[in-house]
């Protein structure tokens, strides 16, 4: 059966159906991949800034902070030993942590078409023939309020385009993506997708070598 998503105008009027490759489009659906690619990007995504200081790296602290023998107390060697306040801390997290993950090229594609062929089945993915208006965001929230949304659309072109991209930006339900940047987090993220013009042909020409 071929998979057909409905192609709307600039002025928000359904134009007529599209037919998707179904090398992308209608693949059998693998939540526990989809759920692995999105981890790894989460993961990779994740910046390591929470760190602390051992006692070689707190300031202070170069003698004794008494005598050896002689207080009644238990000998100590410098103030800033973890158990004394504002020592060294132990085993707190270090600006050295990796967490970075690995995962093959070819179960990322799968994971991708595994969550495009799901928008499919929900009917979450339509097209738009193409945008030529001005760059004002006023006239592409109304197009969108016209548009069979819900919730949030990511709209999806194939090349740089910013008549869309400029027009979009401010609107706090709507992002713009090139396929070149197509990602597990987006697809999973917004309810529904829009193909502006060629997108699924620059798609194919992309994830299909």
């Amino acid at each position: 059966m071929a998979i057909t998503i409905n192609v709307y105008t600039q002025s928000g009027e359904k134009s007529g159906t599209k037919k998707l490759n179904d090398a992308i489009f209608a693949q059998e659906v693998h939540t526990g991949l989809m759920h692995q690619a999105f981890v790894r990007q989460m993961a990779n995504a994740r910046h390591n800034i929470s760190f602390v200081k051992n006692r070689s790296a707190v300031s202070g602290g170069g003698r004794k902070p008494y005598r050896q023998k002689g207080t009644g107390r238990a000998r100590q060697g410098t103030i800033r030993a973890p158990q004394f306040r504002g020592g060294g801390v132990v085993f707190g997290p270090t600006a050295n942590s990796n967490y970075s993950l690995q995962m093959p090229k070819k179960q990322r594609r799968k994971a991708l078409f595994s969550a495009l062929s799901s928008k499919i089945q929900d009917n979450s993915i339509f097209s738009l023939k193409e945008y030529s208006a001005d760059i004002k965001t006023k006239t592409f929230s109304d197009l969108v309020a016209k548009l069979p949304v819900e919730r949030n659309v990511l709209f999806i072109i194939p090349e740089k385009n910013e008549k869309i991209e400029k027009s979009a930006r401010n609107l706090g339900h709507v992002k713009t993506l090139l396929v070149n940047n197509l990602n597990i987090a987006d697809i999973m993220k917004y309810r529904k997708i829009c193909l502006v013009g060629d997108a699924d042909v620059k798609m194919a020409e992309i994830f299909l070598k």
